[in-house]
Formats: structure tokens, C-alpha cells, sequence
């Protein structure tokens, strides 16, 4: 077969969480595949995070915007390519396009109903293009893929597809995400103190970051001795308005927020953190959690969605809305050192559960059947 697979932005220096699964499938697809042949379709960027192979070609498309890029640039590489299958990895696809299509749709949480405004332009404007484009290619989809079971009950139920058109993959997680001895050598790039909590931030309102903002606070009022909270991903300007807002401006001096942490440097802060909040109010999968008990790292993550799914029973669950289960839980992990190692040793376990060999293998089972 001739198989073209759409991975856009995986050259771009500042990756998240669909480029990723992309990358790491594709890396998969290289080692166990040599008789295909795979078109792997990218927009130009510093980041040359996959090297061609004798069937594995690198096809770079420049256009100014990801809609142009996806809509214009896109169909026509595909008219010179001419492959048997095309497979869309982040939500959207060509709305022309005249090959059989695997789409890999993550969420639909772009057709419900937003909890509040993005303070993100860009995000803003890819969630009107999702919601434009998304109706306009489901019925042209062979198959759909996505991260979890409770997304594909999620995708049945709201878009009324067929049972078998719709498939559940699991994510993985990198193996370079294990236990790291020495963390400090990376972790003073971004918070200067050894001993932190970690929020993987965001503008999305799905984040929850300003709940778990004031659940930091009051861990802070109530804890003899508080940790300081890493935050990636949130500038300044956006945690001075979360702060603004939840009237508790007095912890900004025991917040760091350097911006995008780089994927290199994530085992180490994982490791150094002595526990990691994951506290969305709705995710897909959540491969944070599964890196973080991959480096041993008590989880601290939500009872909605996938989350409870991809973290098992086991885990530290809470319910994202209530500030005080949070900061609870952000206590308990302090005062009681059983309590933290248990958490410990079961996210090492459960994260063995997971790999992108495993995602790959099933990809490869759905290309035959197309």
C-alpha cells in the first residue's frame, strides 16, 4: 500500500499533545513496517523530529495558515502522491479530497457547549474551524479513530455514527519518561527552589486553571511548610488575570511560570516535582498522567471523562470542580509519606499498561482493513 499520513505541525519547536501522538506513531510505524510505503506529509519547521527511511518519504508543504495548508496545499501533494489511503491525525481533514480517509477525531469537545471564552486567539479560531470542517468530512471517513473508550461512546452518541465505524486506540507515552536521579541541573531553568508541585497549565477553559489556582492557595494557608507551583504553558499577563479573578494575588510569589517547558526537559521536571496536578475538567486521554507515574510522580487528576479510564482506579481521583477535595489530596500527599509512596509505585505500574509499540500495531491492523 501507499499510505499518506497527515502530521502538519510535528517539525514545529514547540509541540503538545496531538503533534505528539503523530510523532510517536509514525517513529513506531518506521521500526515495524518496511512493507508499505508511507507518505509522511509536514509543514516545514526547525524541529526535524523524524528522519526519512527507504519507505518512509518526507513530503513538506509550505502554506501561510493551517486551513490553507489542510485544504489547499494538502489535496494537491495527494493529486501528485496518488496513495491508496490518507490518514488525518488532528481532528480535521480535507473537505475535497477523493481518497479513502482514516480521521483520528481526539474529541469532539469542540460541539459542546463551552464553559467559558478561550483567552487564546489561535485556539479561539481552531475551535470555529474544527466545528466548520469536522460535519462536513465524517461521512467520508472509512473509519474514525480516537484516544479512549469513553470518547468513542462520546463520538457515537452525539455525531449518531455506527458502531463499527468508530474505533478506540490508546495513546502511549515516550520511554525517555522514567525516573530521573539528578533533576535539578534542568529543574533551576524554570522554578529556582528542588522541592515543587506541577501544573500543566493552559488558556483552554477545559484546564481548570483558575479552581486549581485557588485550591493551591488554600493548600498554602493550610500547609506548615508549602511547596512552590511550577506552571507551564500560562504567561504572565493570563496568570495575573486568573489571580485578579480568584482574589488571591498573595501566592504569585510562590508561582513560577516560565512559559513552554521543552519535551526534553520534562522527565526531569516530572521527576524533581514532588506531585503533579492533571485536574482538566474533560480530557480525551491525558498522556501527562501516564508520563508522570512513568517517572514516578503522584498524580493528582480528575474523576470526568477519560481521565479515571487512562489513570485506573487506583489513582488519586477528585472532582475537578470542588477547590477543597484538591487541596486535600495536596495535604494527605505531604503529611503522610505511606500514602505518597503507594501512589508512587502504582503509577509506575500502571504506566507499563500503555505503549506507542501497542498504538502503532493497532494502526497497522486498521490500514490492512481499509
Amino acid at each position: 500500500m501507499k499510505i499518506a499520513i497527515e502530521a502538519q505541525r510535528i517539525f514545529r519547536t514547540n509541540k503538545h499533545g496531538m503533534d505528539f501522538v503523530a510523532l510517536e506513531s509514525i517513529r513506531e510505524l518506521q521500526k515495524m513496517d518496511k512493507e508499505n510505503e508511507y507518505f509522511i506529509l509536514v509543514s516545514p519547521g526547525e524541529d526535524k523530529s523524524l528522519q526519512a527511511t527507504s519507505n518512509f518519504h518526507i513530503i513538506e508543504i509550505k502554506m501561510p495558515s493551517y486551513p490553507l495548508w489542510e485544504q489547499v496545499g494538502l489535496p494537491l501533494a495527494l493529486k501528485r502522491i496518488k496513495p491508496d489511503l490518507l490518514h488525518c491525525t488532528s481532528n480535521t481533514a480535507p473537505v475535497f479530497c477523493g481518497i479513502p480517509l482514516l480521521l483520528t477525531l481526539h474529541d469532539i469537545i469542540f460541539l459542546e457547549k463551552r464553559q467559558s471564552t478561550n483567552r487564546s486567539l489561535y485556539q479561539n479560531m481552531g475551535w470555529y474551524y474544527r466545528r466548520l470542517v469536522v460535519p462536513r468530512i465524517l461521512p467520508k471517513c472509512k473509519k474514525i479513530i480516537t484516544v479512549s473508550n469513553f470518547e468513542r461512546k462520546r463520538i457515537m452518541g452525539q455525531l449518531q455514527l455506527p458502531e463499527n465505524q468508530v474505533l478506540a486506540v490508546y495513546n502511549g507515552y515516550n520511554t525517555r519518561f522514567s525516573k530521573v536521579k539528578e533533576t535539578y541541573p534542568i529543574t533551576q531553568k524554570y522554578i529556582k527552589e528542588k522541592d515543587f508541585l506541577f501544573f500543566l497549565g493552559n488558556t483552554d477553559p477545559k484546564k481548570n486553571t483558575l479552581c486549581t489556582l485557588i485550591a493551591y492557595s488554600n493548600y498554602v494557608k493550610a500547609s506548615p511548610h508549602p511547596l512552590p507551583l511550577l506552571i507551564a504553558d500560562l504567561k504572565e499577563e493570563v496568570i495575573d488575570q486568573y489571580l485578579a479573578e480568584g482574589g488571591i494575588q498573595d501566592i504569585k510569589p510562590l508561582l513560577s511560570f516560565p512559559g513552554y517547558i521543552s519535551n526534553l526537559d520534562l522527565p526531569a521536571i516530572y521527576s524533581g516535582a514532588s506531585a503533579f496536578l492533571y485536574t482538566s475538567l474533560r480530557e480525551s486521554f491525558g498522556i501527562p498522567i501516564l508520563e508522570a507515574m512513568a517517572c514516578g510522580t503522584p498524580v493528582i487528576t480528575s474523576n470526568t471523562s477519560a481521565m479515571p479510564e487512562i489513570a485506573g482506579e487506583g489513582a488519586i481521583l477528585i472532582d475537578p470542580t470542588n477547590e477543597k477535595e484538591i487541596t486535600e489530596r495536596l495535604l494527605q500527599l505531604e503529611s503522610d509519606p505511606d500514602y505518597k509512596e503507594t501512589q508512587i509505585q502504582y503509577g509506575l505500574e500502571r504506566a507499563k499498561l500503555f505503549s506507542w509499540k501497542q498504538t502503532a500495531a493497532h494502526l497497522l491492523e486498521i490500514y490492512k482493513s481499509i
